[in-house]
């Protein structure tokens, strides 16, 4: 990727679907305007997307900026994202030599271009530096729901939905460009509202008017689920896969967490998703250790998750952000507690991923596969439009089609498939 007179961006993300789907934007913005878009650390430009959901991605945020800073000292290094706009000072503390907030993100290139020496003029290139197998389209930002122990609002202020038909038009360039699957995304993709058209309205328009192999919609909320909504799923095409928001299993603690559903919502929407899904991955966020979290209702919130039963659970800790209103409840939990509710919930969450795995053992399923697991190996990685890591080994290449396989075994964190060419 290398070229005699072009310079080199480096874009690292961390954080939700929305800053992939950001970094992939600004990765494309990049390549038209003539920069390679480089993997690794080797570039011009080191961007850095940040996440401030939690003090450990702060953490974390400072030490991929110490050391890209390490590893490139010549390159500029700048730093973007939701913790660029809470606190810049402390990534410029880091090492960043430019920090730029959401809500100078959509100008990242052209003060990129500022920064940079004027007299070095970069080559036209086509590539992006992002494996054109999927690809995540931001149509919504922003959330004002103000959940007590969420920054968002603080740090995505403005609400706003992308009109229908530029997304429209972004999923035809993805088809156009090879991609096989694209991901809706957004802050809150259940609240789209754009031309008299909601989050239902927009996926059936894009099922409609385009070819896309695969639509994929991203984190939605129980009350967002509704019978007319679960009907576009008639079209093969949507991935079988909902993630859906809980935080917690226990209603008293939702209620001082201020999300706006009960548990009862929340078993009724899983309740008609299995109705029209039956092999439907349903996927969650759980936290632990909020404010007033007592063993009792930590003990309420394991029972639900074990009842449920996801495909999947992304377990963190309650982390105090500042300005949030948690941040100043009384009945902080201790620290060590926290460790090990997490601990136990990373648990279930292991054994109930095994388990809905282990369902589909015997069965043949339609995988979109990804690279080689290690260059040269035969061995390939995908997934199904619910969400299973499947494994196989194949002398022909796999990558970037959707072929079936017959599902073998458990197989580390999914299961070994056998390719059926």
């Amino acid at each position: 990727m290398e070229m005699q007179n072009g310079l080199r961006v480096a874009i690292h993300t961390l954080g939700c679907k929305l800053n992939q789907a950001e970094s992939e934007q600004l990765a494309h913005q990049f390549a038209d305007a003539g920069y390679t878009v480089a993997d690794g650390d080797e570039a011009d430009v080191c961007i850095l997307n940040t996440c401030t959901v939690t003090h450990i991605a702060d953490r974390k945020s400072r030490h991929l900026v110490r050391l890209l800073r390490k590893r490139n000292p010549a390159a500029q290094v700048i730093v973007t994202g939701c913790y660029a706009e809470r606190a810049p000072e402390e990534l410029a503390g880091a090492g960043a030599d430019l920090v730029i907030g959401n809500e100078q993100k959509s100008r990242l290139l052209e003060l990129v271009r500022e920064e940079l020496d004027s007299t070095r003029t970069p080559g036209r290139h086509d590539e992006y530096g992002f494996s054109r197998i999927r690809s995540f389209i931001k149509i919504q930002d922003g959330c004002k729901d103000g959940c007590a122990y969420c920054v968002v609002p603080s740090v995505r202020r403005h609400e706003y939905c992308v009109p229908v038909e530029e997304v429209i038009e972004a999923v035809k360039a993805r088809c156009a460009a090879g991609y096989k699957e694209v991901i809706l995304t957004g802050t809150k993709i259940g609240s789209y509202q754009n031309s008299d058209a909601d989050l239902r309205q927009l996926a059936q328009r894009i099922l409609v008017e385009t070819n896309i192999h695969r639509l994929h919609l991203s984190s939605l909320q129980p009350q967002e689920v509704s019978p007319g909504f679960l009907m576009l799923w008639q079209d093969k095409r949507l991935c079988r896969h909902f993630h859906l928001a809980l935080q917690s299993g226990c209603d008293p603690v939702l209620e001082r967490m201020r999300r706006r559903y009960t548990l009862r919502d929340y078993r009724k929407a899983v309740a008609a998703i299995r109705r029209a899904m039956p092999e439907v991955a349903i996927t969650t966020d759980v936290m632990v250790g909020f404010p007033g979290e007592s063993d009792e209702e930590f003990a309420e919130s394991y029972r639900f998750c074990q009842e449920i039963g996801f495909a999947d659970m992304h377990v963190f800790v309650y982390s105090p952000r500042p300005g949030t209103p948690a941040a100043k409840m009384q009945g902080q939990v201790d620290s060590r507690v926290k460790k090990e509710r997490s601990l136990k919930m990373l648990e279930l969450a292991r054994r109930s991923a095994q388990q809905f795995a282990g369902r589909f053992v015997g069965c043949e399923m339609a995988v979109l596969w990804e690279n080689e697991v290690t260059p040269g190996s035969g061995v390939y990685s995908g997934l199904t439009d619910n969400y299973i890591r499947i494994f196989a080994r194949s002398q022909k290449p796999l990558a970037n089609q959707i072929m079936p396989a017959r599902l073998v075994k458990m197989h580390k964190d999914g299961l070994w498939g056998e390719s059926i060419a």
